[in-house]
């Protein structure tokens, strides 16, 4: 069990206790005197501390008022240099003895850090050429309770980081910035998106079956209708009705729930982006993908080149295409091609001691073994095409090869970032295929579909040759910050309570 700032560790429970009276005992004197730091309401921001720097010849010599959290403090005398932190970066504030009356003087130097303060003044560099603000003024506007963490020793609990995200915002400037370029990526995707003539949208988080992808729900239970209901583990069917209804391109981008493993891949709740696209197909999503994700590298990152965890990958170059079977003969030495009946899948399937249910078909076979030996072997950008049917419900088969459908992956450093179809648009070959997915269900797959009816009744009105395709927002910001687990891209993870 990890530590946060509540609950020390014996060693330094008496020290962090006397810290934070010491605190306390100052924020009482403060309101005792009349002036509650918490009584403060509105600082009027002139300027940020970036916006300083970066144009300091322009705002030289001007006043300028800023706010933000002390973060370091020197105390000279009769001057002292506070260090202030906002959104944009930190700047030197001076404060001397002769530029504020003595009260205020004496009582700027009993702040703490990890306060909030508000500084007017004037924009000067010091003598070291530091670029800072000559304080005149200085209100105290929130009061820190608790202490930040030492910053080499109290944030190297990675489990604390992610605990209290508000500490590790506050201490950790790169942590920040993989934040901002998160909102950047998904900025650039809904500009490629809208470029292209795409209507983002909003569909239910709230589903009455489950469907439009292989994962367990979350089940909860409407009151008022008093009905059993779950969260949507994708956006699928309630946008491809949509495409139904004669909108032509449309997209989503919103969390998805999914009630399975946590790891450094894997959260309960994550960001996805879903979309689809009237009249086009597989090869069609294949060229969407590829522009997307290359296009969204080039604007965030300026380059296409990036190393990810020691690995150079290049995503300016034609990604790779290959199917899989393709990609088992590759790599596992065994041609699907050339097997025809289940029970020689099974045979092979015991011979590469690859556990099979009674539920799996030779397709799901042939997917256990990319699985085992070709999955972590697409390491540049590669889409993985030729799904067999079996694993695939909601995708068109494949005409030449109607054991196979219309439908990639796309994998990059072995893991997978997007999958597409060539929609299937039959209503009477999709109920055979939910009516098989019920099956599996009551089989044992508690990621299997439900039947849905309604879903049904829209494609029985017609819904016209479709490709769709959903990406996982939180593996692409993984992949274009460097960050090595999904738990450093998403704000607030999932975690057990302690």
């Amino acid at each position: 069990m990890s530590h946060d700032q509540t609950t020390p560790p014996p060693e330094q429970a008496e020290s962090l206790s006397e810290q934070t009276q010491v605190r306390r005992d100052k924020l009482a004197a403060l309101q005792a005197a009349g002036q509650d730091p918490f009584e403060q309401t509105v600082f009027e921001q002139t300027a940020h501390t970036a916006e300083i720097v970066t144009d300091f010849e322009r705002l030289e010599g001007q006043s300028a008022a800023i706010a933000g959290r002390i973060m370091a403090k020197r105390d000279m005398g009769k001057a002292s240099f506070y260090d202030l932190a906002d959104q944009t970066g930190r700047l030197q504030v001076y404060l001397r003895a002769d530029d504020l009356s003595p009260e205020v003087y004496e009582a700027v130097k009993k702040w703490d850090i990890g306060d909030i303060a508000g500084f007017k003044g004037e924009v000067f560099r010091t003598r070291r050429g530091e670029v800072s603000l000559k304080a005149g003024s200085a209100t105290l506007l929130a009061k820190a309770l608790l202490p930040l963490p030492e910053k080499f020793h109290g944030l190297r609990d990675t489990d604390l980081r992610y605990r209290q995200r508000y500490v590790d915002l506050i201490v950790n400037a790169e942590v920040r910035e993989t934040f901002v370029k998160r909102t950047a990526i998904i900025k650039e995707i809904r500009a490629f998106l809208d470029g292209r003539r795409f209507l983002e949208v909003e569909t239910p988080v709230l589903h009455t079956s489950v469907g439009g992808a292989a994962a367990r729900p979350f089940l909860t239970h409407q009151n008022a209708l008093d009905l059993d209901m779950n969260l949507r583990i994708a956006l699928e069917l309630h946008l491809k009705r949509l495409i139904v209804g004669g909108f032509e391109r449309v997209y989503e981008i919103g969390r998805v729930f999914r009630n399975e493993g946590i790891s450094t891949r894997h959260n309960p709740e994550f960001t996805m982006i879903e979309l689809y696209q009237a009249y086009t197909d597989m090869q069609g999503m294949m060229e969407l993908t590829e522009s997307l994700i290359r296009t969204v590298a080039q604007k965030v990152c300026g380059t296409g080149k990036l190393t990810f965890e020691g690995v150079e990958l290049d995503l300016d170059v034609p990604f790779a295409r290959v199917s899989m079977v393709q990609a088992v003969h590759e790599h596992a030495g065994v041609d699907f091609a050339q097997v025809a009946t289940l029970e020689q899948a099974q045979a092979l399937a015991k011979e590469h001691s690859i556990a099979v249910l009674p539920r799996h078909g030779k397709g799901d076979i042939l997917n256990l073994f990319f699985e085992r030996y070709a999955e972590d072997k697409l390491v540049q950008p590669t889409f993985l095409y030729g799904h067999p049917v079996e694993i695939s419900p909601l995708a068109k088969k494949d005409k030449q090869n109607p054991g196979y459908t219309e439908r990639f992956e796309l994998f990059i450093l072995g893991r997978e970032y997007a999958n597409a179809f060539s929609e299937l648009n039959d209503p009477i070959d999709q109920r055979e295929r939910f009516a098989n997915q019920v099956a599996l269900k009551a089989a044992g797959d508690q990621e299997a579909n439900d039947m849905d009816e309604d879903f049904l009744n829209a494609l029985e009105y017609g819904m016209p040759p479709t490709g769709g395709m959903g990406l996982g927002v939180d593996r692409l910001v993984m992949l274009l910050t460097g960050s090595p687990s999904i738990r450093d891209v998403i704000f607030f993870p999932t975690m057990k309570p302690q």
